[in-house]
């Protein structure tokens, strides 16, 4: 006579995977949630001549509807991780998706400038609990073996289609409706997560641990400090009471935030990652490539629909040939990898990117899409998809598995403030450059545009001269 089974425990059921005919189901509910972050990361591009309009920003105003979601998002995004880590992936995960939906909603019935930024940051705060709890979901959801490779390589291939999917998606939202329904757009969808998550994504085990609130306060702090002066300094120049104000203060917090990662016990940036060369060398490399790539974005947006004349619509497939060329390349680059080792595959595309700033340098008001943008965006394309898997392997090659977690988290954060502060800069070198500017409005957008490409061109020889002296690379990193 066999005894009845006992109940199962808590710790069983959180663990317990799914059932197998359920894991497509919760595949697409963990891809759609990390999908609604990298759309938003450009959905806004296309509209941002609308909402300029709408809400009376300024040109150099205008980043902040970028910069306010990216500063919260890059600088909390270790901290969501620790959250996740203390709470509960999946906890974590539908309040970073509620947050999400809410701030979406905000955003989209703002009626100024103010209650735009506000909502971009609240939704930066959301993506910062979502990023780091979508990854480890699929880890405990999905057995070991193909199943889990499959997942893991939809999951991939959505951190580059969300952000093609936004210049699109914003694109068509814009042209047959208003710049607001990109943000509202993200409602139902969040309402729609939020219900499904807890019936079909297991639960993570929870982990002790403490929140270093104190450095993601002082970290994020510094860096809008920082973000704020560079944007003064593009409206009123170097003289600017508040603007030095803002250097001064983001010098204390960030060397505040140094001193306090380097005493704290369980820190949110360990120090000790910057050790190895090779994995220092990428964190900096990784970081400067967005930070002339973001700006790039940003005027191109500008120059596609107030020089060019394109509508919404139409400047977001602009952007199509860069995508189609990252994504067929970077099916190439591991093989590429296999062949030649990492050194090459990266010093091919970070000199592409340089390239390609440096033709952008040379943008004329009469220049046309083919003739002024098609081949830089080609170039660029091609740089990306070569550049950043060999930087991922570099920096994740010979991780001590307790610590992959915060090296892989360290870069996503990185590549999203290094974006924020590259754009900031470039905004400074075209307000700078535009401020006693004269001719026709097309004339001075392009202008100044070409000046900030320029110092985008720097940006990109210095990612591309860390790489070269720095980084020495191991055949076996591939």
């Amino acid at each position: 006579m066999s005894t009845p089974s006992a109940p199962p425990t808590t710790a069983d059921a959180l663990s317990a995977p799914p059932h197998p005919a359920r894991l497509g189901t919760v595949l697409l509910v963990i891809v759609t949630a990390y999908l609604m972050v990298g759309v938003d990361s450009t959905v806004v591009n296309v509209a941002l001549p609308d909402i300029q309009r709408g809400l009376d920003f300024s040109r150099t105003g205008l980043s902040w509807v970028l910069n306010a979601y990216t500063l919260a998002f890059g600088g909390l995004l270790l901290l969501g991780g620790r959250v996740g880590d203390i709470l509960g992936r999946r906890r974590t995960l539908t309040a970073g998706v509620l947050v999400f939906a809410l701030s979406s909603l905000l955003g989209g019935l703002a009626t100024d400038g103010g209650w735009l930024l506000a909502a971009r940051a609240l939704q930066g705060v959301g993506a910062a609990l979502i990023a780091p709890s979508t990854l480890a979901l699929i880890t405990t959801n999905f057995p070991e073996g193909p199943r889990r490779h499959h997942a893991l390589s939809v999951y991939a291939s959505m951190a580059g289609i969300g952000g093609s999917v936004g210049l699109v998606l914003g694109g068509m939202l814009t042209s047959w409706a208003s710049w607001r329904w990109a943000l509202l757009i993200n409602v139902p969808i969040g309402l729609a997560l939020t219900l499904a998550l807890p019936r079909f994504v297991t639960e993570t085990p929870r982990h002790a641990g403490r929140f270093d609130a104190a450095g993601a306060l002082t970290g994020t702090a510094g860096m809008t400090s920082l973000v704020y002066a560079f944007i003064r300094v593009s409206e009123r120049g170097w003289s600017d009471g508040q603007a030095l104000l803002g250097f001064g203060a983001a010098t204390a917090l960030l060397a505040g935030f140094v001193l306090i990662e380097a005493r704290a016990g369980q820190p949110i940036m360990p120090l000790r990652l910057f050790a190895d060369r090779d994995r220092a060398g990428g964190y900096v490399s990784i970081m400067l490539l967005p930070a002339g790539m973001f700006g790039a974005f940003y005027f191109l947006t500008l120059i596609g629909q107030q020089v060019l004349g394109f509508s919404p619509l139409r400047a977001g497939f602009a952007f199509l040939p860069l995508t189609l060329v990252m994504f067929t390349i970077v099916r190439l680059v591991p093989r590429l990898l296999a062949r030649f080792g990492v050194r090459p595959v990266l010093l091919t595309g970070m000199t592409l990117i340089t390239v390609a700033s440096v033709w952008l340098w040379r943008l004329r008001p009469d220049d046309g899409y083919v003739t002024g943008l098609l081949g830089p965006l080609l170039l660029m394309g091609l740089g990306v998809g070569l550049s950043f898997m060999p930087l991922n392997a570099t920096i994740l090659a010979r991780i001590e598995p307790r610590e992959a977690g915060a090296a892989s988290g360290l870069l996503q954060t990185l590549q999203w403030l290094g974006g924020t502060l590259g754009l900031s800069v470039l905004v400074t070198v075209f307000g700078t450059a535009t401020r006693h500017a004269t001719g026709s409005p097309a004339d001075v957008l392009t202008h100044g545009a070409s000046r900030a490409f320029g110092t985008g061109a720097l940006i990109a020889l210095a990612a591309l001269l860390v790489a070269a002296f720095v980084i020495r690379g191991r055949r076996t990193d591939a």
